[in-house]
């Protein structure tokens, strides 16, 4: 750059700039709503509704206790709908019973029943399992096969409408493809001058098959409100590419996750990056979270991520915010990190009581930082917070409330202080 032009830039710099630097905000796309009902509770999915997080048992249906526990569970860690195997005759005996108990618990959290391969007999054979659940996922990709396959589609979309017009996903998976689908696009394809990538043509394949079953379940007679759709695949940009699409063709209500995402940090990592891409553009109503348990693991570590991903988008609030610094050379103490990590798990394990007596807790944000250099403005940006010492600082920690130094503390019962601060200020504020 020659002095001229430098000396135009470092100008333009320091000039005021004409306009403010556009605030990024995830987007919602008008989408059609759903209704899931579970005796009188009713949750929504699509429209003005907020992003549903959703999440799915692995235990044996036929075992009724085992499967309401877990299903508690997943509810009480926030998940707003559970889905259950229903595979069969014994699995379809065992869901009212399942209903039954949840209800004695009182959870009316809704249940979605997962149908592979036998669906259209299952519902047909057992009423009181078609009555129980709230909404059905269909695969059209394992429905049947050749003249059974729209027969025994429709058997099933006749039981959710005989049964109250439940609302149905339409659950494609690139894993179980509608093969006779993908072998005519194929041949289609093979016919173009310019034929496309093969993963462009199974990416149409998908959208088609979850548009093709839509267009027949509502000449069957659901509501088209009723419908929700899903193409999953485990790729990070083949979800991004296929949701695109999907949200572009139609205006169902749309169920995102990655399949099979993984374990552990993988999985948390690819449903993070590809439904936060589709969450900021506006597309997506529901979202899973599949993630395989790490041994010993509770089930209920895929509902955290979820809904860790939509507080972090800004979309919801589900549980009090803690900052707090990944430490340095300066804070070669863990007093810091302890502290967080207690008052994290403290929050989190409160927050099933304060919900109902402390209305807004959710958005508390509470902040635990490591040393000077960040910990004071750190600390005023939080509701409260505290700046710990850092390697050969001082002894004192600054409490900061509302934006201003309110004390500071000092000795061996920092951390138990500053826990009975931030529940004294909890009641103060939305007691």
């Amino acid at each position: 750059m020659n002095t001229q032009a430098a000396t135009a830039a470092n100008s333009a710099d320091s000039s005021l700039s004409e306009a403010p630097i556009p605030m990024a905000q995830a987007q919602r796309r008008p989408r059609r709503q759903a209704q899931v009902r579970t005796g009188d509770h009713v949750l929504t999915i699509g429209g003005d509704a907020p992003v549903r997080v959703q999440s799915m048992t692995n235990t044996d249906t036929v075992d009724v206790i085992e499967t309401a526990i877990q299903v508690k569970e997943l509810a009480q860690a926030g998940s707003e709908l559970v889905r259950i195997t229903v595979n069969t005759p014994e699995a379809a005996a065992a869901v009212p019973a399942i209903r039954e108990q949840l209800d004695k618990m009182g959870l009316a959290v809704p249940l979605v029943g997962d149908f592979h391969y036998n669906g259209h007999r299952l519902l047909t054979d057992f009423p009181e399992c078609a009555q129980a659940l709230s909404k059905y996922r269909i695969n059209p990709g394992n429905v049947g096969k050749g003249d059974k396959k729209d027969k025994q589609f429709a058997m099933m979309v006749e039981a959710a409408i005989r049964h109250g017009h439940k609302a149905v996903r339409i659950g494609v998976n690139w894993g179980s493809l509608d093969q006779e689908l993908l072998a005519e696009l194929m041949d289609d394809n093979a016919r173009r001058a310019h034929p496309w990538d093969a993963r462009q043509v199974m990416y149409d394949a998908l959208v088609r098959s979850a548009l093709q079953s839509a267009d027949l379940a509502r000449d069957i007679g659901l509501d088209p409100n009723q419908i929700i759709i899903s193409c999953k695949v485990s790729g990070v940009q083949d979800l991004i590419s296929v949701y695109r699409a999907l949200a572009d063709r139609c205006d169902y209500a749309l169920h995102l996750g990655l399949t099979e995402a993984g374990m552990g940090t993988r999985g948390t990592v690819a449903s993070a990056a590809a439904l936060s891409v589709l969450l900021q553009e506006g597309i997506g109503d529901t979202i899973r979270v599949s993630l395989t348990p790490q041994p010993g693991e509770s089930r209920t570590q895929e509902v955290v991520v979820a809904l860790e991903i939509l507080q972090a988008l800004g979309l919801r609030q589900f549980n009090p915010s803690v900052t707090a610094c990944p430490g340095c050379g300066r804070t070669t103490s863990t007093t810091f990190q302890e502290l967080a990590k207690q008052i994290d798990d403290y929050l989190r394990a409160q927050m099933p009581v304060w919900r109902e007596r402390f209305p807004g807790v959710e958005g508390l944000k509470v902040a635990v930082m490591g040393c000077i250099v960040n910990g004071p403005g750190e600390s005023k940006h939080a509701d409260i917070g505290i700046s710990l010492p850092g390697t050969g600082e001082a002894p004192a920690a600054p409490v900061f409330i509302d934006g201003q130094k309110a004390m500071t503390l000092r000795g061996e019962g920092i951390v138990q202080e500053f826990q009975t601060l931030v529940e004294q200020y909890i009641e103060r504020r939305y007691g």
